[in-house]
Parts: structure tokens; C-alpha cells; sequence
């Protein structure tokens, strides 16, 4: 065990560049510079002394699992009759729980004068795993249930995350925008978690043209459109038109800033994410494919989550460790067969490769091995950056304490 779990997993040559770390980020939202941020000076103040600053990090990622658990028991088929009210309240405080200790912990690194690598590197990883938990919540809230709608949801959530943590790797800065996920787009989910609670999921099903003033005169295709399509559509044109251009922008002064070509540097360290996405949908899209017609897709996101997390952390893995971009994990290739041997049917007009039980047994096999891998991925980083900065990753040592 002691092997397995070794201190020695990344080189010293590599750890010495987390000397050269220092933690930046600006953040652009008038919503945190007027409220949020003193609701979080004062929050700060509730937290023991004594609490790891990663401690809280992991507690408020706790909440959202607790969420996910909790639907999984109440509203397993996520569609418009959905669970008990209280569950859609729960979503709203546990995903503002999640972001209230996601940005009080470095308020407490600093305030306990335990500050390092480690803490952007664990407060990045759990934001990675939260990301499917939060779309998940949000397709349950919004009653969309195992449908093509929570895919394209789920992909925009993967696929915008994935893009700011490449633009922190390339500027060194985390940059959040006058209106942000991590703080507009919480709020956004709160209230509407906050109203399937209230009125139930069912009330997103409406069609626009029931909700707005009768004066107003919309196009027939808006008129008759679901609410929970509307906000989809909403999400998307905000990423394709201001996320997207952002980043890449932001990415592009970096590239020229550094002379490193910029067409053919998105291109690889995009391959990673658009083949995630590709084989994600086209999966789960496909017609042989029991996913959404059997109601696996809780346990189809939990995993691809993780295997998500994988992607993601190794970015800033390698922004703090000054190597360079990560190309592929080995959690992928399940997820790749999946989508081949899903879709082999429609191009060689052969008979279905898988069944609903087989394919969820390849699921389920596929969600012990990424569980295990990142476990055991996690456990070697944080050992080894624990064991050449001298920290411990959830405890505060004594004389910090002091």
C-alpha cells in the first residue's frame, strides 16, 4: 500500500516549479463587488480557526453530492411530475452552501496562514467534479428528465468549464466576466430550484406564449416552446456568443504574448474535450443506445463527471507544475468504446452489440474503474505535493494552529 500510494509520483523537477506560485485572479461581477463579497467577509468569520481551508472545500462539495444522492432516491426519472417540494429546496441550499464554502476557503488559507498550490489545485478538482452535479440538478429542477435536452445541457455545462480552465493554463489568471457562472449563473439556478419547488418541474414544461403578457407578439416557434427549452437556448447562445469568444480571445493573447502558434495550439488542446463531448452524445444519442429509454442517465453522468474531473484537474495540475498541456487520459477510451459499440449497428447494418443489461453492466464497470483511477490519481498528487511543500492536505498543522 505504502508503494502504491507513494509520495514519488511526480518528479522533484516538476514540484520545484510551485515555487514559483502565486495565485491570481480577477473577477469582474458588480453582483460580488456590492453583495457577495461582503456576505463572504462576514461568513469567513463563523469558521473555526482550526478548519483546513481544503476541509471546507470538501464539505461544501459534500452538499451537492448529498443533492445528487437525494435524487437519485426521490426523482430517480428527473421529469416534470418530479419529487417531493422540499427536494427542489434542497438543490437551491445546497448549491449556494457549495458556493459559499467554495469562496471562503481561500479566505481561511489566508486567514490561517495556510495558503499553497495544493488549495487552488483541490478547490479547482472538486469545481470540476461539481460541474456535473450541477447540471444534473438543474435538468432534474427544470423537469427534462432522461431526454436529449439534459444531454445538451450536461455538454454546454462540460464544455465551458473546460474552456476556462485551458484560458487559466494559457493567462495564469482566472478571469471571471461582469456576468459568470460561478456567480450569476449560481443565483440563476438558486431561484429556479427555488421555483420547481415551489410550483413543481411541470411549471417549465409551459409553453412561452402561457407565461408572457398576451400583448406580446411572439413567433409561433417561440410562442409554442417550452419554458425549460427556452432557458436552454438562453445557455446556449450565451456560451456560443460570450464564454466561447472570451476565452479563445484571452487564449489568443496569451499564444502571441509567448509566440507559440494559436490555430494549431487550440486545435490540440481542444482535441481532448471535443472528443469527450462527441463520444458523450453520440452515445447516449444513439438509437441501439438504452440510456435514456431505460433511465440510466443519473449513473451515465456520475461517471463521465469523473472522468471529466480527471480532464480538468490535470490542466491546472500542469499550470501550477509548469508543464505542458495535457493531451489524453486513459478514462476516456471506456467512454469512446461505448459510443463505437453503440453506433456499429447504424454503419455496418450489423444486429446490436448491446442490450439494456450488458450496457448498463458496461456502465456500471466503467464507473468502478474511473471511481478507483481518480481516487487513486488524487490520493498520489496530494501526497506529493503535500510531501514537498511539508503541508497536510485537510488538517492545519500545530504551529499554524498556534
Amino acid at each position: 500500500m505504502a508503494n502504491i500510494l507513494s509520495s514519488e509520483f511526480l518528479p522533484e523537477e516538476q514540484l520545484k516549479n510551485l515555487k514559483l506560485y502565486k495565485y491570481s485572479a480577477v473577477d469582474k461581477s458588480f453582483t460580488t463587488r456590492f453583495f457577495l463579497k461582503h456576505y463572504w467577509e462576514w461568513t469567513i468569520t463563523l469558521f473555526p480557526m482550526w478548519i483546513a481551508p481544503n476541509l471546507i472545500t470538501l464539505i461544501g462539495l459534500c452538499f451537492m453530492v448529498i443533492s445528487v444522492a437525494l435524487t437519485v432516491v426521490f426523482a430517480p426519472e428527473m421529469d416534470a411530475e418530479g419529487g417531493p417540494r422540499w427536494l427542489y429546496y434542497g438543490f437551491a441550499a445546497s448549491l449556494w452552501l457549495y458556493s459559499t464554502f467554495d469562496n471562503v476557503d481561500g479566505k481561511q488559507a489566508r486567514r490561517t496562514g495556510t495558503s499553497s498550490p495544493l488549495g487552488e489545485l483541490f478547490d479547482h478538482g472538486c469545481d470540476a467534479l461539481n460541474t456535473s452535479f450541477a447540471a444534473l440538478l438543474q435538468a432534474a429542477a427544470l423537469g427534462m428528465g432522461h431526454s436529449l435536452g439534459s444531454v445538451i445541457l450536461y455538454s454546454i455545462a462540460m464544455f465551458g468549464f473546460y474552456l476556462s480552465t485551458a484560458e487559466e493554463y494559457h493567462t495564469g489568471t482566472l478571469y471571471l466576466g461582469y456576468i459568470n457562472a460561478p456567480t450569476e449563473g449560481v443565483i440563476v439556478s438558486c431561484v429556479v430550484f427555488i421555483l420547481s419547488g415551489t410550483y413543481g418541474p411541470s411549471m417549465w414544461q409551459l409553453p412561452l406564449g402561457q407565461v408572457v403578457p398576451q400583448s406580446w407578439s411572439l413567433p409561433s416557434v417561440l410562442a409554442t416552446m417550452p419554458l425549460c427549452h427556452v432557458i436552454i437556448s438562453f445557455i446556449a447562445f450565451m456560451f456560443l456568443f460570450t464564454h466561447v469568444p472570451v476565452c479563445f480571445f484571452a487564449m489568443y493573447k496569451a499564444c502571441r504574448k509567448n509566440n507559440k502558434p494559436f490555430v494549431s495550439t487550440m486545435i490540440v488542446e481542444n482535441f481532448p474535450i471535443t472528443i469527450y463531448c462527441a463520444a458523450f452524445f453520440f452515445w447516449v444519442a444513439s438509437p441501439y443506445s438504452f440510456i435514456l429509454s431505460h433511465h440510466h442517465y443519473i449513473l451515465y453522468t456520475l461517471t463521465t463527471g469523473i472522468v471529466f474531473g480527471r480532464m480538468a484537474t490535470k490542466i491546472i495540475l500542469a499550470h501550477l507544475l509548469k508543464t505542458r498541456f495535457p493531451r489524453f487520459t486513459v478514462l476516456l477510451l471506456p467512454l469512446i468504446g461505448g459510443a463505437i459499440i453503440s453506433n456499429l449497428p447504424s454503419v455496418l447494418d450489423i444486429p446490436p452489440i448491446f442490450t439494456p443489461e450488458t450496457e448498463y453492466y458496461y456502465i456500471c464497470a466503467y464507473f468502478a474503474f474511473a471511481l478507483v483511477a481518480y481516487l487513486r490519481w488524487a490520493v498520489l498528487v496530494i501526497n506529493s505535493f503535500c510531501s514537498y511543500l511539508g503541508i497536510r492536505c485537510l488538517v492545519i498543522p500545530r504551529q499554524k494552529k498556534n
